[in-house]
């Protein structure tokens, strides 16, 4: 990960540069616990403004200029990682796995956009969910449902259900432990592009749908080796900038982490570099829109099949009113039945505002559903569909499909149906392993990869290169 300049709590009179708790809890905000005891909360949220910031300012900065990039075309998105992380699952295999998974879909998308590929990781805050339920109930029996380890247990009994402030510490520690490991591996050559190339070639050689895949992993076995002939520093090759993301959800949380920069005295949301509003809490006069049209961070918004062209630019408005290069990036969830008609106005729209946002298709949010065996799952043939959607509608309006944001894991899991292992859905009962929506696994990650390398590699989207222009020097 990048370096960067810290923040501060600040004085008071700094701190009202952003709306208080209070403010903001008279706005009707949506998918919050319902606290047994306000008093431990209000406790809680103290402490948490006394620990350091998880991240710091000036590496949000340097991410909003990466996503100026994107947004003009210079750049593409890779965001991935676990539909919510677990404190039981912050071991260091599951971070590398994760990891190892992220780094070997950029090399291949990397080499195939010929565009720098911003990384960023679904980790390090990733703790709560939205529910489409407040309640879950089972065997005649009611209780809150499950909203993360952020907020409650999932164990279905009424003391692990109900919600404990004292949680939004235990994340904030497993986050801290995150980053530091990751931040390990990203400059410690654990992110060394020739090994992370190997771990793609491995891939190529035993999957069932490596084949057709053999062409592009000689390829860029080519152009590492035409790399290393050309003298080009091996120190070039062990680090990779790597960021962190996760929904802004729980405003205790995002409320107690916002610090005021020492450099710029701007508030900044410190618990990630890239936040994001879903779509369930994405309301205009909401307090989720409220909070974070306040800090500096590049933030994201995710628009689903029934968002109108309007309620973007209006989203757009209400955010970044100073059209901030990098500052708003539109996550796209419509599902692959509905993203053809329903996102080419969207995106006419907000380009005719005159506005430069960056494009990302989140194609597992609407794809998901319940398989005859009980099991929540998604098929990895709508996952592309929907990809597929996105690029042709780009391709159309000549936009930048900017990049792609999946659910995924290190693991041999068995979650989602489909993929060159051809997974059915008595496949899933094998090891069906996360506790809310469910996750491609390690070789379908890569098989995306592949797939999307393709999508960037033909049709329009070949126009010239901005990144790879050269003008040499006359004779």
């Amino acid at each position: 990960m990048p370096s960067g300049s810290g923040a501060t709590s600040g004085h008071r009179g700094e701190r009202d540069l952003v709306p208080s708790l209070t403010a903001l809890h008279t706005l009707d905000p949506q998918q919050q616990p319902t606290y047994p005891d306000p008093a431990a909360v209000e406790q809680v949220v103290a402490k948490l403004r006394t620990l350091p910031p998880l991240v710091f300012a000036g590496e949000c900065d340097e991410l909003r200029q990466k996503m100026a990039n994107v947004a003009a075309g210079e750049a593409f998105v890779l965001q991935g990682g676990d539909c919510a992380e677990t404190l039981d699952g912050v071991t260091a295999a599951n971070i590398q796995g994760k990891l190892r998974t992220l780094l070997s879909m950029a090399v291949v998308l990397t080499y195939a956009a010929q565009v720098p590929i911003v990384k960023i990781g679904r980790l390090a805050g990733q703790f709560a969910k939205p529910r489409s339920a407040g309640i879950e109930t089972r065997e005649g029996v009611t209780l809150p449902a499950y909203r993360g380890d952020a907020v409650n247990g999932f164990a279905f009994t009424p003391e692990a259900r109900t919600p404990d402030p004292e949680r939004l510490l235990g994340i904030y520690h497993a986050s801290a432990a995150i980053l530091n490991l990751t931040r390990a591996f990203v400059t410690g050559g654990f992110a060394h592009l020739r090994s992370v190339h190997s771990w793609n070639a491995d891939f190529v050689k035993n999957s069932a749908a490596g084949v057709q895949y053999q062409n592009l992993a000689n390829e860029i076995d080519r152009a590492l080796a035409f790399m290393v002939a050309c003298g080009i520093d091996d120190n070039v090759f062990r680090t990779v900038d790597f960021y962190s993301s996760h929904e802004a959800l729980i405003l205790e949380y995002e409320h107690a982490l916002t610090r005021i920069d020492s450099r710029t005295r701007r508030p900044y949301d410190t618990s990630g570099h890239f936040v994001w509003i879903g779509e369930r809490t994405r309301q205009l006069d909401g307090a989720h829109v409220e909070l974070l049209r306040h800090v500096r961070n590049p933030i994201g918004v995710k628009l689903g099949p029934n968002t109108t062209p309007d309620v973007a630019c209006e989203l757009a408005d209400r955010l970044d009113p100073d059209h901030d290069p990098g500052r708003i990036t539109f996550i796209t969830r419509m599902g692959a039945g509905r993203i053809r008609d329903a996102l080419p106005d969207i995106v006419a729209k907000v380009a005719a505002s005159g506005r430069q946002v960056a494009w990302i298709c989140d194609p597992m949010h609407g794809n998901t559903f319940e398989a005859r065996n009980g099991y929540k799952t998604r098929a990895f043939a709508d996952v592309i569909a929907e990809l597929n959607g996105f690029f042709d509608v780009h391709e159309e309006l000549g936009s930048w499909p900017g990049g792609v944001h999946v659910e995924l894991t290190g693991d041999d899991v068995t979650e989602c149906v489909g993929g060159s292992e051809e997974l059915v859905e008595a496949d899933l009962v094998s090891r069906y392993e996360t506790l809310c929506d469910p996750r491609l696994n390690r070789n379908q990650s890569l098989e995306l990869a592949f797939l999307v390398a393709d999508r960037l590699t033909t049709g329009r989207i070949r126009r010239p290169n901005p990144v790879q222009a050269y003008s040499p020097i006359p004779l």
